[in-house]
């Protein structure tokens, strides 16, 4: 694992050059978590069974029904999104981003749908990369004429990936969004103590069990009753299973991606994501009743 960031070391000598010169506790923070990252992926594989009709089952929850209406505006908006992107000459995907991903059409049609049907005052987001999920989540809240999303993005060294961080943002959607340049784990509880109660956190950045758990359990606190929280990449880490096992008052949903094209470094060549909703969320839908 050290090795594995002597190697970056050697390698980018003089992007780590000017990182220690202008953020060098960043540069700290940045080396240990790719030590516990390759620590952690060492067993890559965290297996969860995921629902095949997970959107219905959300929609139940919701109180509302199913195909909604929304549905047919996230797939409009999907495939100008995608067209927006391209034109920078940028090939979303798997790996697309750093080595990592940008948000899939089902990640994003679960944000759209939430942020659509529960309208949302204040959203969190860790990890932007192109921005797809920022864009789709911005888009949702200026349909509903209301809300703010919060981003924090830790960018790249390479400062042509550092360029492409929410290129997929336009001007006119960025009067709602505040991005904050850092890691969660400097970032996200001033950021929270800011926003005061959130109605939807979206976790996209690191997935190692270590910052899943400090990103969860951080936003959990600072979560309205009835909020629910979107955790990518769940089969990547232990994270999300160590959360439930610590907390109470909860409800989810675990979701199948799609990757414009196949992911082979998943067990599923698609990946997972969870879908996590904090009572009286489930109360307020048909009469159900939160489980632990």
């Amino acid at each position: 694992m050290l090795g594995s960031a002597l190697h970056y070391i050697l390698h980018y000598p003089r992007r780590l050059a000017g990182a220690l010169a202008t953020d060098p506790i960043a540069l700290l923070d940045k080396l240990q978590d790719r030590i516990v990252q390759q620590w952690e992926y060492r067993n890559p594989v965290h297996y969860h069974e995921a629902l095949r009709d997970w959107e219905r089952e959300l929609h139940r929850w919701l109180g509302v029904g199913y195909p909604c209406e929304h549905q047919a505006e996230f797939y409009r908006l999907w495939q100008e999104v995608l067209r927006s992107v391209r034109a920078h000459g940028v090939n979303i995907g798997p790996a697309s981003f750093a080595g990592y991903n940008d948000g899939d059409a089902a990640l994003l049609r679960a944000i759209w749908c939430l942020v659509r049907h529960v309208r949302p005052r204040q959203v969190v987001e860790t990890g932007v990369a192109h921005g797809l999920t920022s864009r789709v989540a911005l888009e949702a809240l200026e349909r509903n004429g209301a809300g703010h999303l919060s981003s924090i993005d830790r960018p790249p060294f390479d400062p042509a990936m550092r360029a492409r961080v929410g290129l997929a943002v336009p001007q006119e959607l960025r009067g709602r969004w505040t991005l904050i340049s850092g890691s969660s784990r400097r970032c996200l509880p001033g950021l929270l103590a800011r926003t005061g109660p959130i109605d939807l956190f979206i976790h996209d950045s690191l997935h190692t069990e270590r910052n899943v758990r400090f990103e969860l359990d951080h936003a959990w606190a600072a979560l309205r009753p009835g909020g629910a929280m979107i955790v990518d990449d769940i089969d990547t880490n232990g994270g999300v299973a160590a959360f439930y096992r610590a907390s109470r008052g909860l409800k989810s949903l675990v979701c199948e991606a799609e990757p414009v094209r196949p992911d082979e470094r998943r067990f599923n060549k698609k990946g997972l994501f969870a879908i996590v909703v904090k009572e009286p969320f489930m109360a307020a839908a048909a009469g159900t009743t939160p489980a632990s």
